[in-house]
This record gives structure tokens, sequence and C-alpha cells, in this order.
């Protein structure tokens, strides 16, 4: 619900537990008053101080009025070179050179239903939704932002996007624009962040804000494997069930920067956006940029809280599914049981394999087009490989589904192998500086996405390889940071406008499959989850995880993963030991249980299993196929901390109603003398008594407060589930 308040002059943002303030003061500076814990029909201004502070300059016309200045109030949306010098929301070079910018409030309207961008992800639906359009202006330059919020009350989240306009007369440069800027009348409170890199993605790092800027981002062209555009401001002594937590993630699959200032004044200001590293929009008269939407959540109780209003946010009002009320299957991938070498008869009989034990889906990986025995070719060359697959996919797909399983496809459509057909006719479709030796990475090169004809050649042959057989899902890859970024379509004063013109060429791309095989599931991935971000979900409803499938690693990846983004996106597989990444061996009951918090499926050579590994793995999958609508749509809850090293790792999916629980637990390194472990379950209704795996009966409150016992269990990293549903 939004409020405006006309004699008070304030603008509320109501949810069912918060509330966002703002008020243009009398000299029409947006002024940030209040996001908080739901406070009624209350005008926080009053939270505002007026001092004469030393080199905190007054603007024009303040007079002999020292006590009013931009460098110690708190802003919606922070100007540039005009006096305030905290992290500035938007910088633009004026036709004389400046960097000037000084936003006053001119209008604001009020409507149901939830904005939309262009050509960018964003949350939708008009059920539950309002939206508040707020104009600024530069008297002096004509610069124009139009603030957009929408307030999805039932939920809780607020969203945030900016459309920047040239109003003036003359071209000016966007050089850095935010999606979203917060300010906080405090500054006790501590950053989370979710950092890492390639097969050690998202691992939690916690800190107290310090004074200066503390930041994570990326200018790689992706949200990158090493921080993820997702961030979280608490207080020192939040914990998963108390204190004051609130959440923001960017919906941008490119480089971005979060930033947060604690200032001289001990307060402080969180920034999100586009990274500015070698960002330079032109903008002529009249012409605007969208700057993407960024989500926020505040909970007054906690960690988890924040994070099942983002999952439900996210599953019911951004997610895009072709499954959507519906399991989505349970996959088997042949890449770890072939690379490159296979042919058609390997691939099914691995399918057969999987069929076998109760699998749905068969994912034809890397090595089917183009000349491409090894990774140092064929890429971008999307023609059939006949001599591996002869009559080519419309031959081999009808014998998977002979076998009861959809069928599957890996591709790379962003990228490009010097030794290709492709690249030999057009090298100047990958990005690249004239007269300069191209860095590659994997081996290959980046097409240029920011160009309509590359696109456009990429989507034609992605289509004829998609209308050849029936493809039911679609696994589409991204192995490499951009380099080299600058295209031959673009003249050298525009060059600032590449990285994120590739961007939205992806996003472009992705809308017309979806629009044109609206039944595809497609996945995202770029080596893992180099690219996990809410951007990336608006398209593709689920994403690969990590290449890392080492179930102990998983234990972090997939819950700092998860502190944001939904279970149900998370791309999770079970595949061979000892573990091509770490070398270690673990049970298969093991990597089973950390693989249903996720998507499930398995990547290994069934073929090569014991029998019984394989009634493990039968077993596996009826589980999975039985608890899927739990594990997918419950409330996730972290029961221990895997950041910790503690003794073991435990989480459960709740339902919604509590009356049905999946607890699954995973032993860390055997303890001599070890302590009897006891698991304190949380989210069950402390009224109800629960059935714990056909067993014992204990009441809700018992299981939360006393604990459930476990046996001690010899050896390392082993794995106990246990489903509990009240009686």
């Amino acid at each position: 619900m939004i409020v405006f308040d006309e004699l008070r002059g304030t603008i509320s943002l109501h949810t069912r537990r918060t509330t966002y303030q703002m008020k243009a003061d009398q000299r029409g500076v947006l002024l940030h008053l209040y996001y908080g814990p739901r406070v009624e029909a209350e005008d926080l201004s009053y939270l505002l101080r007026y001092a004469d502070r030393g080199f905190s300059p007054n603007p024009s016309g303040s007079g002999a009025d020292r006590g009013y200045s931009l460098d110690t109030l708190p802003q919606e949306w922070s100007t540039c070179g005009v006096g305030d010098y905290r992290l500035a929301s938007a910088e633009v070079e004026q036709p004389d050179g400046s960097v000037l910018l000084d936003l006053r409030y001119a209008s604001h309207s009020i409507r149901p239903g939830k904005y939309a961008l262009e050509g960018l992800p964003a949350f939708f639906g008009d059920e539950g939704w309002e939206t508040l359009s707020v104009v600024l202006r530069d008297p002096s330059s004509g610069m124009e932002a139009e603030l957009l919020y929408g307030v999805c009350e039932e939920e809780d989240l607020i969203t945030r996007a900016v459309r920047v306009t040239n109003r003036g007369e003359a071209p000016v440069v966007l050089c850095r624009v935010m999606s979203l800027c917060l300010d906080f009348g405090r500054s006790d409170l501590d950053l989370l962040t979710f950092d890492g890199g390639h097969v050690r993605e998202r691992n939690l790092s916690r800190a107290p804000l310090r004074p200066g800027v503390q930041s994570v981002g990326s200018v790689r062209g992706t949200s990158s494997h090493q921080h993820n555009p997702f961030v979280v401001l608490c207080e020192r002594d939040a914990g998963e069930d108390h204190g004051l937590c609130f959440g923001a993630a960017l919906l941008y699959s490119g480089s971005f920067l979060a930033a947060v200032e604690r200032s001289q004044f001990e307060d402080a200001r969180l920034v999100m956006g586009i990274h500015p590293h070698h960002f330079r929009w032109a903008l002529g008269p009249g012409e605007h940029f969208t700057a993407p939407e960024a989500a926020l959540i505040c909970s007054p109780d906690g960690l988890t809280p924040m994070t099942h209003r983002f999952h439900r946010a996210m599953r019911e009002r951004l997610i895009r599914d072709p499954y959507a009320g519906r399991r989505r299957p349970v996959l088997i991938n042949n890449w770890e049981a072939t690379e490159f070498d296979f042919d058609a008869e390997r691939l099914v009989d691995i399918a057969r394999e999987g069929a076998a034990l109760g699998m749905e889906l068969f994912v034809l990986d890397d090595g089917w087009f183009g000349k491409r025995d090894t990774d140092l070719s064929g890429l971008g060359d999307w023609d059939v490989n006949e001599r591996k697959l002869p009559g080519g996919l419309e031959a081999l797909a009808p014998r998977i589904e002979a076998l009861g399983l959809g069928f599957g496809l890996w591709i790379e459509p962003e990228m490009v192998s010097a030794d290709s057909d492709l690249y030999r006719a057009h090298p100047d479709w990958a990005l690249g500086a004239p007269g300069r030796p191209q860095t590659t990475g994997r081996s290959q090169l980046v097409l240029d996405f920011s160009r309509q004809e590359v696109r456009d050649h990429v989507y034609a042959a992605m289509r004829r390889v998609l209308d050849s057989a029936r493809i039911t899902y679609l696994k589409w890859d991204m192995n490499r940071s951009l380099s080299d970024v600058w295209s031959a379509a673009l003249p050298a004063a525009r060059q600032g406008e590449v990285f994120h013109r590739y961007v939205l060429g992806v996003y472009d791309l992705l809308e017309r499959l979806r629009r044109d095989y609206p039944d595809l599931l497609i996945e995202g991935c770029s080596g893992g989850g180099g690219r996990f971000d809410a951007g990336m979900l608006y398209y593709t409803p689920q994403i690969w995880c990590s290449d890392n499938t080492d179930a102990v690693d998983r234990l972090r990846i997939q819950c700092g993963t998860a502190f944001c983004y939904p279970v149900s996106t998370i791309g999770a597989h079970v595949s061979a030991v000892p573990n091509g990444q770490t070398g270690r061996d673990t049970p298969m009951e093991t990597r089973g249980v950390v693989a249903m918090c996720g998507t499930f499926g398995y990547e290994m050579d069934l073929g090569r299993c014991s029998r019984e590994e394989k009634e493990t793995v039968r077993e596996q999958v009826e589980t999975y196929k039985r608890r899927a609508a739990l594990i997918a749509g419950g409330d996730y809850y972290r029961l221990t901390d895997p950041f910790q090293d503690p003794p073991f790792t435990a989480w459960a999916h709740v339902s919604s109603d509590k009356r049905e629980a999946l607890v699954s637990l995973v032993t860390g390194s055997a303890r001599a003398a070890q302590p009897f472990p006891v698991l304190r379950l949380r989210g069950l209704d402390p009224a109800l008594r629960y059935r714990v795996d056909g067993g014992e009966v204990h009441s809700g409150a018992a299981l939360m407060y006393a604990g459930l016992s476990f046996p001690l269990v010899r050896g390392d990293y082993q794995a106990k589930q246990l489903h509990l549903e009240a009686v």
C-alpha cells in the first residue's frame, strides 16, 4: 500500500510487516526518512537533524543557514558534484565537461499494478502490486530521473528501478547510474556478502561496517563466480530468527557494483547497480536510459524470514516456469560419463540405464556439433556432427523418447572458437579491438551479442536445432568472462556501451526463446554459478549452481546460494567419485541427500555402478519424486552453519501448513569420542505432533526446543534424511 499524506508531504510504502518513507523538503530534495518494521500514520521527518558541519558545504540559496547540507542528509537518490561527498547514485558528463547533477523533486504519481522495464528482467504481476513514480529534475541541465518503486504488500517486497532522461538540448554522457540508493541513520551493522570463485561460489562472508567504503562487484561482464549481486545488512547480533535484516538483490546478469559507505557521521549508505567500470552511455536530447531493477526485503525477525520472503517472491512473481504447478523431471547428463568421446549407441546405453532407474530426461552435453572432439574448436557451428550422430538429432531423439525419457541439449550460444566456420566467415563478430591480439578463455572467444545481426544469426541456428527434434530442455552455458570488450558496430565514443548492450542482447535472445518455445525448460549456466542472479532467473527457472559437484563442498555452495535464491532454482546433481574437482570419495547416499536440495539429477556413468549402488539410485529417485513438492515449494531452514566447520550440517524443508517436513543431515570428518549429535529443528508447529520417519511421535515443541537425537555415525561424510508428518 502506498500512501501520500498531502498535509505532511510524506510518501509511505507499506508492506505487511514493513514501512518505507520519503519526503521532498522545502528545497525540493527528496529525503529518505525510514525503512524498517511497519509504522502507521507517522511523519518520520522528525528523525532529520540539521547542524553546521565543517567541510560539508551548503547548497545555493542557503544564505547564512549553514545547518543544511546534502553531505549530511539521507537521500532517495544521491547526486554528484554539488556537496554530497558520499557514494553517488549517478554521474552525468554534461556538455561543458562538468559532472554536476542537482536533482530536485518535480512530481509523483501512484497507480495500481507493477511497472515493467523494456528489455530488462523485473518482478511482474498486477494483482497485489502498486507502483510509485517520482520524477526528479536538474533545473540547470534538464536531466530527469524517474524513480520507480514497486510495492508487493503480501510478499514484503519493494522493488526499485530508475529511468534517466535527457531533457536538455545537447547530448550528455551517463557515466554512472545506480538502481538502488538506501541511506541508514545508523552504522552499527554487519555486511553479508557471498563470495568465492569458480567451483567455490557464494561462500558467506560477514563483517562489521568499518569507516569508508566496502564493496563487492564484478567487471567480468557477468555477475561472476567471485561475488554475487545480493547482499545483506543486518544488526550485529542478528541471527536466523532474530534481529533486523535488510536484503538487497540486483536483477542484472552483467558487471555490477554493491557498495556500502560508513560516513564520518556514523550513518551508512548502500548503492547497487551497473558497475561504472568502462560504462559510458550517450544520451541525446529526448533519449533515456533504464537501469535494472533492485529488490528489497526487510525482515525484523532475522535471516530466515528474509530468505523465505525472497524465495516466495521469486517463485511466484519473478520466475516464469513452464513446469509451474508440476514437478520438473529428474535428469541424467552424459558429460561426466563420456565428455567428448561418444557416439549414438553410447548415449542410448546411458539413457537406457537412467530410464531403468526411474529418470525422466536425458541431456546430451558438449560435443554433438561441428568439429568438436575437444574444447579447441567448433563453437559457433551449430550443425550436428553426423560422424558421431548419424542422421542427426532427428534420429537420436526418438530413440531416447522410446525409452520413456525426454530429450535435452547443451549449447553455448554466446561463444565462438577461432577454429570454426563461423569465425572464419565473420571474425569481426567476436569482441576484440582492431590491431590487438585477442585474449582467449577456455580456447574460445566471445561473440558480440550487442549486435543484432550476430544475435539473429545465432538464433536462426538455434531454431534449426530446436526444430529438428522434440527437445524439451536446453542447458545454456557460458564458459568464460568477457575481455577485449570492443564492438566493430559502435564508434569510439560509444564503446562504453558494449558491456551493457551485451547483457541486453543476451536477454533479447532468451526472451525470443521463451516466446517461440514456451514449453522449453531452460537451465542457465556459466561454468556453473558464474551467472547465478535474479536477472537470469527471469528467463531460466533453474541455474547450474556450480561445476563443483563434490557433496561436501556443495553443502556450503548451496547454503550460500539459498540465502536469496529458491531451492527450486539450484541445479544440483549426483556425480561419480572420486570427485573430479576435489578427489574426495563420499557415499552415494550422501551425494543423493545433498543433490536433493536442488533440481536433482545425475552426471555419471550409471553402467559402472554396482548393483547396490543402482538400488540406492533407484530409491533416491523415488524419494525425490515423492518429496519434490515439499523440497521445491516448502520453506527452507538452515539448521546449522556449514561455514563454521560444524560436526554436521543440517537443513530442513517445511510445508507452508507446517504439517510435513524433510530433515537432511550430513556429518563432517569422523572424530573419535564425538558427542552425541542432537539437532534442534525449526519451523514446526509447536502444538502439532509429528511422526518421525514412520516411527516415534513427538510434539513440534519437543523437536524444536529439546531437539532430535541422532545415533553416532562412523566414517566420514555420512548422511541421514528424516521425513516428519503431523498425526
